[in-house]
């Protein structure tokens, strides 16, 4: 069963990780679109309507693969979490069904109108369809984070003949852990966005393209990327706040704080001797994160080993603490990240007021790769809200080793994530493939590429 368990896991990670790959942006980018849209229909200025485009065609490419991927994420909870899904589907599939429903019917449907409708529909209809689409995409994260925001803080719940069971949708939706989480996620999804704008831009300003569509890009990625930076480090900051007064095991797997302190330091480095419980290293900073938990230089932070004395009162005997070494380096993996986008955005948007960001080749060429930033910041992230949950699926009612399908094997679960790995890797090339394709290219010249593919299907189906 321990296989099961492990290869289990290691399969939904890797799906869900090489799944959000896709979800900030589409998201962020979405937003972006639909602003620059807007401008065009109220300026009338040919340049938006060409941005538009341009990062159009990069948002349907992300987009299918979002979809395609997103969907293998459901059938898992059937083949490899069928107890998990017995347990608390009444609760966690609700949220799921409206996200489907709704929000996926709104984005299919408003996102078709916008594809084929250039020059079809009146402006303002076109417009609309784009807005729509954005604010789809983050109702979708809503509901899905709510779902996912149970199994951090169960609340709104009974458990009855073994099951949880809803009793209150009002307090589901109104969990507090959704309403720091999600926020959190909508403003990285921004700030992902941003740098993808920000670093395909200053690669057409490396290639001496220095069209008017490139500047307006340049200077919305530039914008969005510093306002949505700080705001992730606010609402990040929120949360970690929140998880020390409500979910205390996660901060301290987080700060590899083994013995409750106040003041408490904040340790920069460490290094974590996980089985004696201790650090046997560590670099820290005297009453840091006493300051960042309750914004003054005392307070108490409660430690791995009194929290899990007081578990172990709570729900019985048994290991309580999560994997600490990986939650505390990706916690740090994600602040580094975070800190590199704030100082490449600001650097960017002082050089942008000086008119000298193009004659800055050097940063040129380090926000070209500095896309990755986000993505490093966004995975690292999500792995620590998962795995600092460790032993829960569902914190404090359900197990991850009680969460397995019964009666599925080794065998399959491996054989299963073989193949999900070589689809993925096909699919990551392809879809890395076309992302070139198209961000290399201007929008005149992409638009010249489809005019050419539908006149030559045109003379084949003439032939």
């Amino acid at each position: 069963m321990g296989n099961v368990i492990n290869l289990a896991r290691w399969q939904f990670a890797l799906t869900t990780i090489y799944h959000f790959f896709f979800v900030p942006l589409t998201i962020g980018l979405s937003f972006l679109i639909a602003l620059m849209e807007t401008l065009y229909v109220k300026t009338g200025n040919k340049k938006y309507k060409e941005m538009t485009k341009f990062w159009g065609k990069l948002f349907l490419i992300n987009f299918a693969m979002g979809v395609v991927t997103g969907l293998v994420q459901e059938f898992q909870f059937g083949m490899n979490w069928s107890s998990y899904s017995k347990y608390v589907g009444d609760i966690f599939g609700v949220p799921l069904a409206i996200e489907a429903l709704l929000a996926f019917f709104l984005e299919s449907t408003f996102l078709g109108i916008w594809i084929f409708g250039w020059e079809k529909v009146s402006k303002k209809v076109h417009l609309l369809s784009i807005w729509i689409v954005a604010l789809a995409t983050t109702i979708s994260a809503f509901w899905i984070l709510t779902a996912n925001s149970f199994m951090q803080e169960p609340v709104g719940y009974k458990v009855e003949n073994g099951r949880a069971v809803m009793t209150s949708f009002t307090e589901v939706i109104g969990n507090g852990h959704l309403w720091v989480q999600f926020p959190h996620t909508v403003f990285s999804a921004l700030a992902t966005a941003g740098f993808f704008v920000l670093g395909i831009s200053a690669y057409h300003l490396l290639k001496k393209n220095d069209s008017e569509w490139v500047k307006g890009s340049l200077k919305i990625g530039i914008i969005v990327s510093l306002f949505s930076t700080v705001l992730v480090i606010g609402a990040g900051d929120l949360q970690g706040k929140y998880l020390v007064k409500n979910l205390p095991m996660k901060m301290a797997a987080a700060e590899a704080i083994w013995d409750s302190k106040d003041p408490a330091p904040f340790n920069v480095v460490a290094l974590i001797d996980e089985k004696d419980r201790k650090n046997t290293f560590d670099i820290s900073l005297p009453n840091l994160l006493s300051f960042m938990s309750y914004n003054k230089f005392t307070g108490r932070v409660e430690g791995i080993n009194d929290i899990q004395a007081q578990y172990e009162k709570q729900y019985g005997p048994g290991n309580y603490i999560p994997n600490v070494t990986l939650s505390f380096y990706t916690f740090r993996l994600m602040v580094a990240a975070g800190m590199l986008m704030l100082l490449l955005s600001l650097l960017s948007l002082y050089l942008f007021i000086k008119k000298k960001i193009q004659d800055k080749t050097l940063l040129l060429k380090i926000l070209l790769p500095a896309i990755a930033l986000p993505y490093l910041a966004n995975t690292a992230g999500w792995i620590l809200t998962e795995v600092s949950r460790s032993p829960w699926i569902v914190y404090g009612l359900l197990k991850i080793d009680q969460a397995v399908s019964p009666n599925v094997t080794a065998a399959y679960v491996l054989t299963s994530l073989i193949v999900f790995i070589l689809v993925y890797t096909v699919l990551i090339i392809i879809d890395v493939k076309f992302m070139f394709k198209f961000a290399k290219q201007s929008p005149i010249e992409a638009d010249s590429s489809e005019s050419s593919l539908k006149d030559k299907k045109e003379g084949s189906l003439w032939i």
